[in-house]
């Protein structure tokens, strides 16, 4: 367990107790740099390692965005280094929102330069949060675990950055397999690198988690979507009231969000731990 850190701020509260509603949304933010066509990873493939004055600007952009949300799964987030001038855009994305909490999992350290990172913000209180470090060849990728509530009703979600080959991410969902199988409610998020068709095709993962059908949305590249890359995936204990694709918000990736209504067993075990 680890120890996520607390605004002390009003915020948006959640219509969560209200509607019976978690609104969810998972984003690669790609660290804040615009990305609108494919020459765009060579002519400002320098911003990977050099601060950007517009940056922040366009983290105030994302943060009015997020704001509309209750849980928030941020991949590609930077943690604070000279690249984003020293800015955890987890931590100021919170800040920006409104959200009371937050978490930051470093995954790539490379020091002042850059600080990789997957990123949680939300309304509710978590009641625990773990780390994992996903295996593959080339370290660098992890899974944030955000328990809300107790006991077997207790919602699960993940918010995970899975590997660029098929390889290192049969090994990752192999990994995630063995916690999620014994979970009942489960919401697996994030950029997963991988189309609907390949994860229906791992099959430990797909009995782990049935993969009740949640409308693929093509998020990559976001000028031109053609992939689903970016997922909210549910246990069957779960089904979404609406599913939807974000406008574009500067990255190479489109944002998903998801409109969660929850069991009421599921509801009530998150309000009493709240």
């Amino acid at each position: 367990m680890v120890n996520m850190t607390t605004v002390n701020q009003p915020g948006k509260l959640s219509s969560l107790f209200e509607t019976g509603h978690l609104r969810l949304l998972t984003f690669n933010l790609q660290v804040g740099i615009q990305t609108s066509a494919y020459h765009h990873y060579f002519t400002r493939s320098w911003q990977h390692f050099l601060p950007n004055p517009q940056r922040v600007k366009r983290l105030d952009i994302m943060g009015d965005v997020l704001s509309q949300f209750d849980v928030v799964g941020l991949q590609e987030a930077d943690g604070g280094s000279f690249r984003s001038s020293r800015i955890n855009q987890v931590e100021y994305l919170a800040a920006q929102a409104g959200f009371p909490h937050h978490f930051k999992q470093l995954n790539r350290n490379l020091g002042r330069i850059a600080q990789h990172s997957n990123g949680l913000l939300s309304r509710l209180t978590p009641t625990k949060i773990e780390e994992h470090r996903l295996p593959g060849t080339l370290p660098g990728r992890g899974a944030i675990h955000v328990r809300f509530g107790n006991g077997p009703d207790a919602l699960h979600i993940f918010i995970a950055h899975l590997a660029l080959s098929q390889r290192g991410r049969g090994r990752q969902l192999d990994y995630l397999s063995e916690i999620i199988e014994p979970l009942h409610h489960v919401v697996v998020m994030g950029d997963l690198n991988c189309t609907p068709d390949q994860l229906h095709a791992h099959q430990r993962f797909s009995a782990s988690l049935p993969l009740h059908p949640v409308k693929p949305l093509l998020s990559y590249p976001s000028w031109q979507p053609r992939r689903a890359l970016d997922h909210i995936l549910l246990s069957q204990t779960l089904e979404a009231a609406e599913v939807r694709v974000m406008d574009h918000l500067f990255s190479d990736h489109l944002p998903i969000a998801v409109d969660l209504p929850l069991p009421n067993a599921c509801l009530l075990a998150i309000e009493n731990a709240n």
